[in-house]
């Protein structure tokens, strides 16, 4: 199997070497096509007013394309221009935080592998749910046999499998939870600062609501130690309105 592997937080991350390592462990054919630096929450952003430029990453047991772009740039310039043999699935992570609910809108991540869904490959999205994973080998080996057992041609065209691991060792989670994503949104605040020269400035901060998480959504599952498994499918339509303008409009 051929894989093209991308993420968000960067070429050098824990997650994606994690990830690497497992798949050719598995004896996969992994081609490496990331962000050089740090592109955590820029969702589907493209670069469009600037050139984009690659470095090669060549260390003990690693090799990979960096590129100075956002996620979706890694994906969009591997597919059409850099890679010589095309993948038989995009792979993107291992993300360092959960990407549950709204955050798959805001997360690089998931967006990376979106873009190989709306190219045409089979595509999987894969996240921790820490923002301090100090070992994530087990998890770069589930998702290389995951991948073997995954029935890509029974999933249909333009689908993104969003994965989620708990922050816990695999063989301390709780059994493989196929749901739906959460519709709860962050309520969020920004704390207000000065800089030395008495300039403001702003930081995000945030909480996604418990007690308005549904049972059985991806990020109930996952604070419940499960590994979850979501379908996305890039189709924003809300059927419900559709009839209601038409019906409303007379077309």
């Amino acid at each position: 199997m051929n894989i093209l592997l991308t993420n968000d937080d960067g070429i050098q991350a824990v997650g994606l070497r994690a990830l690497y390592h497992g798949l050719k462990r598995a004896g996969m054919k992994v081609q490496v096509v990331a962000p050089v630096t740090e592109q955590s929450a820029v969702g589907h952003a493209v670069s469009l007013y600037s050139p984009l430029r690659v470095k090669r990453f060549e260390e003990d047991g690693f090799s990979g394309l960096g590129v100075y772009g956002t996620p979706v740039d890694c994906v969009k310039l591997a597919l059409t221009t850099l890679l010589e043999n095309k993948p038989d699935v995009v792979v993107s992570g291992i993300n360092s935080g959960a990407n549950t609910g709204v955050d798959i809108l805001y997360s690089g991540t998931v967006s990376a592998a979106t873009e190989g869904a709306l190219m045409g490959y089979p595509a999987m999205a894969v996240s921790y749910d820490s923002f301090k994973p100090e070992e994530l080998t087990d998890q770069g080996d589930y998702c290389a046999d995951l991948l073997k057992k995954m029935p890509w041609k029974k999933l249909g065209e333009k689908t993104v499998v969003n994965l989620n691991f708990p922050a816990v060792q695999v063989k301390e989670a709780k059994e493989l939870k196929i749901c739906r994503h959460t519709r709860v949104s962050w309520q969020d605040w920004y704390e207000a600062r000065e800089d030395p020269r008495g300039h403001k400035y702003y930081w995000l901060d945030g909480v996604m609501p418990k007690e308005k998480i549904s049972p059985g959504t991806d990020r109930d599952l996952l604070t419940k130690g499960h590994i979850t498994m979501t379908p996305l499918h890039f189709d924003f339509t809300d059927r419900k309105a559709f009839a209601a303008l038409e019906q409303s409009f007379g077309v």
